[in-house]
């Protein structure tokens, strides 16, 4: 037996398994299932459910609060402990009502009902009294049924501890005790945001998915004038048969549901947490999303678009057949013609104008593999570097600034080292809206660990409402904060001077570099003052250890990359690398973009990072491929950015473009739609006819990840599969077979019959990749790159080195540019832009079905209280907002979330959106728009005002009910309270 091992005696049988393990999973390891309800090994123990006592010298425990240690006796068969498990399962029932047979939740995956049916309950003994509540439906996604609700308060503590989103609670002293959303009755209007925690974790009907209402059985699709009465006989029929009756029906109909319920382990497709869960089907009915306590960077936790926001996959809008325009309009055609047409076309552009004629614009959306074959059909087969994904447009800024300092373009580390961190700095980036189950990580950490909270951000965002200390920062100066920071530690002695003696390059001229970047001047460019920079000085220096996430708040910048050199720079100069709960995180906003680059989606890097410009690397990658080194490029291709501009100049002359919006998300749209006009050839793959399509000349349905297989990674570099949840819809193919049939058709028939054979090329040839396979990602496994051959994988980088020539980190001197676009008399405002929770991108997923859409379904623009005073705005009046480049019309939104003469424009609405407006200008290091330095003047319309152009039932005008756990204690407190095994004269209330 080793170290970590005991032996307990339960029921007079030595069990031997992990010690300090929780009681009910020790027991469930060796088979032997204690019957429980409110206990989810998610959550702390609740003991609200009184289910699962035992006897442990001779005295009742609730098992649940139990770990194992070694020599631990219990007893679960003893009178006194079967007598107050039945005491606590009659309670239960006392506040639900059993029609399992017609309940849309008799899955399998009902914990009160399995839980009965385990126990052998003889009837519902307790009678069951209906609660003066309505069920509540105001919420698109669930409802909420206080007659089911047995007041475990599983959902609470998810909400509470979990989510950390601090909306639901229990009062136990009410008449009629129920789930409370903001301490009020209803769920719309509350600051509830939809996760779906409290619905995953409900043990019984009570919180639901509309989606699994009313059909998940074959009686539940029934209407209630005919299930109400239905109702009312079985229970009539339990009192005089008794319920084991029923209950052996009800389980029949649980099997019966069983094998039409198909249950799958997918990705999600929206931003780049990498959450995974299972996806219940019946054919293409989508019943629910489960999240999973093995899912590796998420474990429970969604967001609303991961758990509800998959009405996209049936839309009736989809593409299911591909597109030909003729004559200025679109026709159906197969696919052999349409890949025919493609093929030939492509290779006659590159014959006549040469391959850099071409640009490929890869999806970060689609999978490793279809990244993987877009590169090689630019490299091998037309024989151009130009390819490329959005990561131009939002993360290649971070990307170069950890290239230049630390050697490797991804997270620092994992998930679970945010949540180790002593402080966590957070600048730029709206993590509780884009990147919500992070957040949840970092809000967990803070309320329950003590961890410190920074946030740096011209905006007051949620996690700057939470932060020990907030910096509201002028825009476009977050470099000069930083180097302020920095030199701080030299001069104040927080620097890790051991650290960067044995392990950083390029010290003392760094140091010197920081010369300019006093207090006083970083006060007076950042807006911050001097008292403030010093507080977070200290607190940034005490820490002992630090973790900074950023996103596009820094990067969309003129000089983001320098700005993520200074911030990886400061944690270099702390000693922040290396150790658990440091480093560099840019947050990634989708799904794949961290894949789309690491698979060779990027004009100047082969997979896995390996130069195009360096001659053995091309060497290495021409055998494998089975060409002459001469055949393959080796000077850097064109990016999205200079694609659209070459195209524009008829430079470009063709371009294949696959999931990515970019006529809506490049900046300055009418410069974007000219260039696509003038192209000669445009092919777009893609789910729907979006604005980017409209531009095609041929138009390629492809498919989204739940309609095959494939593989992600995620912020953290984790790689994970996905699995074919449905098949594809009408004639829609699977990105990586339709990118296989093209090649094959322009001469190289790959062969590919799976991607797992794609995952295999692309592992045996780029070195991070090495000892990635399907079978060591098969399940809820996954892997951190770099990955060895022999498949150890890296979740922390940095341990024993920097990924640089001489292994060591490298301190990158930096001077302060101002942004390239500024305010001034005619363009008085500052117009910052990004995410909403709700949305995602351009709309062409979450804006179908309406349910997402319905939370916000209008655009505006967010204007301060002291600007809206002084320009006499109200809210809801009209705006007309006009950059250097166009205008928008939009309704005012009244809010403290912006400042002063800083407005904030979500970027997912509107024709052509915020882009309207955006600019030429960019980091000229790589090239990503400067979206965020956009200055505009505001004019008020003389039109009727919008009534709520933010619904009232938005989560956004919630007030919040933290608290720290369930309080079990109150019902226990109570006067007419009686602990099992006693009888209980009001058991519905308990």
């Amino acid at each position: 037996m080793s170290q970590t091992d005991c032996t307990i005696m339960f029921d007079g049988v030595p069990l031997t398994g992990k010690a300090d393990t929780p009681l009910v999973d020790f027991l469930a390891a060796q088979g032997v299932n204690l019957p429980h309800v409110c206990y989810h090994p998610a959550l702390d123990p609740l003991k609200t459910c009184d289910v699962c006592w035992v006897e442990q010298d001779h005295q009742l425990v609730r098992g649940c609060t139990l770990r194992t240690r070694d020599g631990m006796i219990l007893n679960s068969r003893g009178a006194q402990a079967q007598a107050a498990q039945v005491e606590g399962m009659d309670r239960l029932l006392a506040k639900h009502e059993l029609y399992c047979t017609v309940c849309e939740h008799n899955t399998g995956d009902c914990t009160l009902h399995n839980t009965m049916a385990d126990m052998h309950i003889p009837i519902q003994r307790y009678k069951f009294e209906r609660k003066p509540y309505a069920k509540d439906h105001s919420n698109p996604f669930y409802t909420y049924d206080p007659d089911q609700c047995i007041l475990c308060g599983r959902c609470v503590d998810a909400c509470q501890n979990v989510e950390v989103n601090e909306t639901l609670s229990i009062d136990y002293g009410a008449d009629h005790p129920r789930v409370l959303w903001d301490g009020g009755e209803k769920i719309a209007g509350s600051s509830c945001v939809s996760c779906g925690h409290c619905v995953t974790v409900c043990p019984c009907n009570a919180l639901m998915e509309k989606t699994m209402q009313p059909d998940a059985g074959p009686f539940t699709a029934m209407s209630p004038d005919l299930k109400r009465p239905l109702i009312d006989m079985i229970k009539t029929i339990e009192n005089t048969t008794g319920a084991e009756i029923i209950t052996g029906i009800s389980m029949m109909d649980m099997h019966w549901r069983q094998p039409e319920i198909k249950r799958t382990k997918t990705v999600c497709t929206y931003c780049g947490v990498g959450c995974s869960f299972e996806m219940w089907t019946r054919d293409r009915h989508i019943l629910k999303v489960q999240p999973m306590v093995d899912a590796p960077a998420n474990g429970i936790s969604t967001c609303v678009k991961g758990k509800f926001g998959w009405d996209f996959v049936n839309s009736e809008a989809r593409l299911t057949t591909p597109l030909i325009r003729e004559n200025g309009r679109f026709r159906k055609a197969g696919w052999d013609e349409a890949l025919d047409l493609v093929a030939r076309r492509l290779l006659e552009t590159r014959n006549t104008h040469g391959a850099d004629s071409i640009g490929f614009i890869g999806s970060s959306k689609a999978s490793n593999e279809e990244a993987y074959l877009t590169q090689k059909i630019a490299r091998l087969i037309i024989g151009t570097n130009s390819v490329d994904n959005s990561s131009r447009y939002c993360q290649n800024p971070a990307t170069q600034g950890l290239f230049r300092t630390v050697g490797y373009g991804g997270d620092a580390g994992s998930i679970r080292d945010l949540e180790r961190a002593e402080l966590i700095i957070i600048v730029g980036s709206n993590t509780a809206e884009n990147h919500p189950v992070i957040a949840a990580r970092i809000k967990a950490a803070r309320k329950h660990h003590g961890q410190r909270l920074m946030v740096v951000d011209p905006r007051k965002h949620e996690m700057a409402e939470r932060a020990d200390i907030f910096l509201r920062i002028n825009s476009s100066t977050d470099m000069v904060w930083a180097s302020a920071m920095a030199r701080y530690m030299f001069d104040h002695g927080y620097a890790d001077t051991d650290f960067l003696a044995a392990r950083v390059n390029q010290v003392d001229e760094y140091r010197q570099s920081l010369a300019p970047f006093t207090l006083a001047f970083a006060e007076r460019v950042t807006g911050i003052t001097r008292r403030q920079l010093i507080a977070a000085a200290d607190m940034i220096g005490r820490a002992s250890s630090v973790c900074i996430l950023w996103a596009m708040g820094i990067t969309q910048h003129s000089h983001g990359a320098d700005t993520s050199t200074a911030l990886s720079n400061l944690l270099l100069v702390t000693g922040n690398y290396g150790r658990p709960g440091t480093g560099g995180y840019p947050m990634r906003g989708h799904n794949n973009v961290q894949g789309a680059s690491d698979f060779g989606c990027l004009k100047d890097y082969y997979p896995g990072y390996e130069k195009v410009t360096d001659h053995q690397v091309r060497a290495k990658w021409a055998k494998a491929w089975g060409v002459a080194p001469e055949s393959l490029s080796d000077k850097a291709g064109d990016d999205n950015f200079t694609m659209v501009k070459h195209a524009k100049e008829r430079k470009i002359k063709a371009m294949y473009v696959i999931g990515e919006e970019t006529a809506f998300s490049d900046a300055d749209a009418a410069n974007v739609h000219e260039g696509f006009t003038n192209l000669d050839f445009l092919v777009v793959q893609d789910l729907f006819m979006s604005r980017t399509a409209e531009f095609a000349d041929v138009v390629l349905p492809g498919c989204p990840s739940v309609e095959k297989d494939g593989s992600f990674v995620n912020t953290e570099r984790r790689i994970q599969r996905f699995y074919e949840v449905m098949p594809p819809l009408g004639d829609s193919r699977p990105d990586w077979r339709i990118l296989t049939d093209l090649a094959a058709r322009m001469g190289h028939p790959w062969g590919y019959a799976h991607p797992s054979e794609i995952m295999a090329e692309a592992a045996g040839i780029a070195k991070i990749f090495a000892g990635v396979t399907y079978g060591r990602l098969e399940g809820w496994q996954s892997l951190l790159w770099p990955v060895k051959a022999d498949g150890t994988d890296t979740p922390l980088l940095y341990t024993d080195g920097f990924h640089t020539d001489d292994g060591k980190a490298i301190l990158y001197p930096l001077e302060w540019k101002p942004p390239a676009e500024a305010q001034d008399g005619e363009y008085d405002l500052l117009l910052n832009n990004g995410r909403m929770l709700e949305h995602f991108q351009s709309t062409n997923q979450t804006g179908r079905g309406g349910r997402l859409l319905s939370l916000s379904p209008e655009w505006f623009v967010e204007v301060s209280p002291a600007l809206a005073a002084e320009r006499g705005i109200e809210e809801g009046a009209w705006l007309r907002l006009a950059s250097r480049r166009g205008a928008v019309e939009v309704p005012a939104v009244i809010t403290d979330r912006v400042q002063g003469n800083t407005l904030f424009l979500p970027i997912h609405l509107g024709k052509d959106g915020v882009n309207a407006l955006t600019g030429e200008h960019h980091d000229p290091d790589v090239n990503t728009p400067a979206y965020k330095e956009l200055a505009v003047n505001l004019t008020v319309l003389p039109r009727e005002k919008m009534v709520s152009p933010l619904p009232r039932h938005n989560f956004r005008y919630g007030s919040r009910t933290p608290i720290d756990k369930v309080p079990v204690e109150q019902k226990w407190q109570r006067d007419d309270y009686q602990p099992p095994p006693e009888q209980e004269p009001h058991p519905e209330k308990f």
